[in-house]
């Protein structure tokens, strides 16, 4: 039978290895926890939510190995292509600035692998661990609160999606992703093409909404393919709201779709928490006063580990 976990998530397949879409879960953080900050006044909310979900997520998995993927500084090609990508977005709160300053150093105490690759965003980064772990024949769970991140999920890759605020995390695999949205996984981004992005102000098609994107992504396959055979497509109006919309429309999904074969900084994709880890976790939690996650901290299970959890 599945188990669930705390969070009430069915569980049916163990996880190999977990992968974290870092400043995702960093900036869910932020704005779903009150202002939190050390004895000395440094904002410290962000970094204890983060490091609380991961912790969680370790401890309900059971991954042998871990990684985490973060954003560059550059622009990446999805922005030098559309300006406006993401535009909109309100400025990086100086209190969450101050956390990400501290974030490279909470990470290295892990000792895995953190992944950045310039020109492309961690998602894109996370597509790419996420195809050449699963081609090794190993399970992994990736951790985001990014729908992009949906189109990796397959028969060996799933997705924890983190909802905003106190909504419950989802777990996706291409069954769910396809009864949720009507396509499969790989078809994603002609979906988000219609249907549009806020978040990464990409403009859908007026009048489709993701009954209609279904139906044409179940027909055509492709936005080069719905182009094709505009004459197929009735009513009139909507033919030609799709005529007049083509050029966004093939932009869209350019730059919706993950790239999953971008240059890494290493050919180890992920590794173990480990006594060293352990150990250099604790002290950067004791010095954000973090005492709440020490003992969870201490239960965790790490390589050398015999017994399990505590």
């Amino acid at each position: 039978m599945p188990r669930k976990s705390a969070a009430g998530i069915q569980e049916r397949t163990a996880t190999d290895v977990v992968l974290f879409d870092t400043y995702s879960v960093v900036f869910r953080a932020f704005h779903a926890l009150p202002p939190l900050s050390t004895s000395t006044g440094v904002p410290s909310s962000a970094l204890y939510g983060f490091s609380s979900l991961v912790l969680k997520v370790l401890r309900e998995q059971g991954p042998s190995e871990l990684a985490f993927a973060v954003d560059g500084p550059s622009r990446t090609f999805r922005a030098e292509r559309y300006p406006e990508y993401k535009a909109g977005r309100p400025r990086t709160p100086s209190a969450l600035s101050q956390e990400l300053e501290r974030l490279p150093r909470l990470l290295e105490a892990f000792e895995v692998p953190v992944f950045c690759t310039p020109g492309f965003e961690a998602d894109d980064v996370l597509a790419t661990l996420a195809r050449r772990i699963a081609g090794t024949g190993r399970q992994v769970l990736v951790v985001s609160g990014d729908r992009d991140l949906l189109q990796t999920a397959g028969e060996r890759t799933r997705i924890l999606f983190l909802g905003r605020r106190a909504q419950p995390a989802e777990l996706y695999d291409a069954a769910r992703v396809e009864a949720r949205f009507g396509v499969s996984p790989a078809k994603l981004p002609v979906f988000t093409a219609l249907v549009g992005d806020p978040s990464d102000h990409l403009v859908g098609v007026a009048g489709v909404g993701p009954r209609t994107a279904a139906e044409l992504v179940a027909r055509f396959g492709s936005i080069g393919e719905l182009l094709a055979h505009l004459d197929d497509v009735s009513p009139a109006k909507l033919r030609e709201t799709l005529r007049q919309a083509s050029e966004r429309l093939l932009m869209n999904e350019t730059l919706a779709r993950l790239h999953d074969d971008v240059p890494l900084s290493t050919s180890v994709l992920s590794a173990p928490l480990t006594e060293s880890s352990r150990g250099r976790l604790a002290a950067e939690f004791e010095a954000l006063e973090y005492k709440s996650l020490l003992l969870r901290l201490e239960r965790l299970k790490v390589r050398g580990d015999s017994a399990g959890l505590a």
